[in-house]
């Protein structure tokens, strides 16, 4: 009986190894849950830009941004245009390594307009 538990557990665990294998290796060929735009404001975007040393750090070549900390807490916003009202930033996203360099330079362009919030797309960026 003990044989047999073994050889199940040893057997899930093989079976569970080959998948976070196989999955490490599909999201370095293709990043299926990476954003294909990111929509952030300058707060949020000066946020990223302090950090971005970390984000870049991170091991595997999706990478997880999470902003959630950088937003003010109990500031009013503006009241939104009539004709539009601005697309609400987001706060997490994943992209690949590509992706976060491409953001970066993206924010970092001279005249960007990131407020009341700008939508910088990133199915361009390898």
């Amino acid at each position: 009986m003990s044989n047999s538990l073994f050889f199940w557990r040893a057997t899930v665990a093989g079976l569970a190894g080959g998948l976070l294998l196989a999955a490490n290796a599909s999201a370095q060929e293709a990043c299926g849950l990476c954003a294909k735009q990111v929509v952030i404001n300058s707060e949020l975007a000066t946020c990223f830009l302090e950090q971005y040393d970390q984000f870049a750090k991170a091991s595997s070549e999706a990478v997880v941004v999470d902003l959630s900390s950088c937003a003010s807490r109990g500031v009013v916003e503006a009241l939104p245009s009539p004709n539009k009202a601005p697309a609400e930033p987001d706060m997490q996203f994943i992209v690949s390594r590509p992706q976060l360099a491409c953001l970066k330079k993206q924010l970092e362009a001279p005249g960007v307009v990131l407020d009341p919030s700008a939508t910088i797309k990133l199915d361009g960026c390898k």
